[in-house]
């Protein structure tokens, strides 16, 4: 598996070789769904609430009697089905965390990989100078390498920063370091840019571990 080597002005310096056990490997759509589907729901607050008819105030009293005023019959101005009254069967705070073992999350990230690189969607760039943060900088390199408004990933080293903080306001565009990188980050971007050539051999290892 190979993929394009980029300079930063989008010039094709050559080939950079792909492992084959990241970015090669059969692609597992099963685990890929409930990987994300568990990401995401770690993601969820869990903190939606709504009163019962128990903890809304009023009550204490029967609004009117029984029988003789012609109205429907009322024990309580708290009932659900009053303006005001409590919420029947609302929402209550919950955790949706579930883990996701660390086998199982790098065989989602290797299929997430090796999808894009079967679809020529991973592109690397030789490295990019960045001297101060300016957002110039990594806009013209995404138009270099014709990428400009699509949805993207940009994977940097940790110690990036001015690369970062070139790169976080541009539309559809993020920027992740590539020991934090997940397979959601993968599918939900079109494209997998590397900003170092090196950081490849860093996927590896990760995924290897």
């Amino acid at each position: 598996m190979k993929a394009k080597l980029y300079q930063q002005d989008g010039t094709v310096k050559g080939q950079i070789d792909l492992p084959e056990a990241v970015f090669g490997a059969e692609v597992n759509e099963s685990l890929l769904h409930q990987v994300v589907t568990q990401y995401l729901a770690n993601q969820r607050q869990g903190t939606a609430k709504t009163k019962t008819r128990a903890e809304v105030s009023g009550g204490g009293r029967k609004p009117w009697r029984q029988k003789g005023t012609g109205r429907a019959r009322a024990g309580s101005n708290t009932s659900p089905v009053w303006v005001r009254g409590g919420k029947a069967h609302g929402p209550e705070p919950r955790d949706y965390y579930s883990l996701i073992p660390k086998k199982m999350r790098r065989l989602a990230l290797t299929s997430a990989l090796s999808s894009r690189a079967k679809d020529e969607k991973v592109l690397v760039v030789e490295s990019i100078s960045c001297q101060e943060p300016k957002t110039k900088t990594i806009v013209d390199m995404l138009k270099a390498l014709s990428v400009s408004g699509k949805k993207n990933l940009l994977i940097i080293e940790k110690e990036g920063k001015n690369v970062f903080l070139s790169g976080r306001n541009i539309k559809d565009l993020e920027i992740r370091p590539v020991a934090e990188i997940n397979a959601y980050d993968i599918l939900s971007n079109e494209n997998i840019i590397f900003g170092d050539e090196r950081l490849i051999g860093k996927v590896q290892e990760a995924v290897a571990l």
